[in-house]
């Protein structure tokens, strides 16, 4: 199974609609996925999750992430680098079954000009850290709000190409 991280708990967030739209294409090519929305968290994580402290609440979210076998991070550009909330949920997941030698592929969003390379490099590192094996062919979009329209479909063919591409090599990977 392909579990979706929407990397942010920003109610209605772009990234959120990115991760959706990754859904729909994988369900088009037949794959098995979920989404893990980051609002889903509980909302005292720090307190009732970390330091081996496990909630009933996290505990169904730790077993879609055991479950998965691979992962895509969509993620969005906070103050350079990925959102703190993110390193959180990342922290809370029991080591070594979460991540350990699993396969993840990245996708940057940013309303700037970079797509968040940054934050994904930082996550990449996180990854590395966690023994996952990368997809090299990492998706970057800048300016999130010119690429996608209200009905959530991206707009532009190169970055519809693009994003099939990385679905196809996860597929495969």
């Amino acid at each position: 199974m392909i579990l979706i991280i929407s990397g942010t708990n920003r109610p209605k967030s772009k990234t959120l609609k990115i991760a959706q739209y990754y859904q729909k294409q994988l369900q088009k090519s037949g794959e098995s996925c979920q989404i893990l929305s980051l609002t889903d968290l509980p909302a005292d994580i720090i307190v009732s999750d970390l330091y081996g402290q496990r909630s009933a609440e996290f505990q169904k979210i730790q077993q879609l992430v055991s479950d998965a076998d691979k992962f895509i991070f969509v993620t969005p550009e906070y103050n350079g680098s990925i959102p703190g909330v993110l390193k959180i949920f990342i922290d809370a997941c029991s080591f070594p079954i979460s991540f350990y030698h699993k396969k993840a592929a990245l996708v940057g969003i940013s309303s700037g000009r970079y797509g968040n390379l940054r934050g994904i490099d930082h996550l990449t590192g996180i990854c590395n850290y966690l023994r996952m094996h990368v997809l090299p062919l990492k998706i970057f979009l800048p300016q999130i709000q010119n690429e996608i329209n209200e009905e959530n479909n991206f707009i532009h063919d190169e970055t519809i190409r693009a994003i099939d591409e990385q679905i196809d090599e996860l597929i495969h990977f």
